[in-house]
């Protein structure tokens, strides 16, 4: 499928990108680096401190390292910051499947359930596909604990596949 033509994206490194993903490949954090779709998530990685992994149109990972940012007063991560992490990879793994037709999404719901408390380490983040369909998406998230590999939550996002032309000024 040709690639449509992607704001922000210059000198055609994402249009590159895309196309290894529409073929199947995973694509690895060095070649990632520096990528307007992911350079200029300012809230994921700028705010939440969110580093890409590795993307693939059938998992998107991430990891975080545990800040005071990230702690509410009683010093356990807050529940705020899981329901971003949820949103952030879900939202990313479901624009990736939809980039190619020149489409985007937006979330329509994001549950987040929280499974154990967390203070400190690396929480590693993994967006799997339960629905792609014509009109919408569904994506689960994980995440864990790197040093046990433990739970810490899991969320679900609905995301709806927009054609650009159906958007209002």
């Amino acid at each position: 499928m040709a690639m449509a033509g992607m704001p922000g994206d210059q000198d055609g490194s994402m249009a590159a990108v895309l196309a290894r993903l529409e073929a199947g490949e995973t694509v690895e954090a060095a070649d990632l680096e520096g990528l307007f779709a992911f350079a200029r998530d300012g809230f994921g990685t700028t705010t939440l401190g969110l580093v890409w992994d590795r993307v693939s149109l059938e998992a998107v990972s991430a990891h975080l390292d545990i800040d005071d940012r990230h702690r509410q007063p009683y010093g356990i991560v807050h529940g705020g910051v899981w329901c971003s992490v949820v949103e952030s990879l879900a939202s990313v793994a479901a624009a990736l499947r939809v980039a190619a037709s020149g489409r985007f999404v937006v979330g329509v719901s994001n549950s987040t359930d929280f499974l154990r408390s967390h203070r400190e380490g690396r929480v590693v983040a993994t967006a799997t596909p339960i629905h792609v369909g014509r009109s919408q998406q569904l994506w689960q998230v994980v995440l864990s604990r790197d040093s046990d590999g433990a739970a810490l939550a899991r969320g679900q996002v609905r995301l709806a596949n927009v054609d650009p032309g159906q958007v209002g000024s």
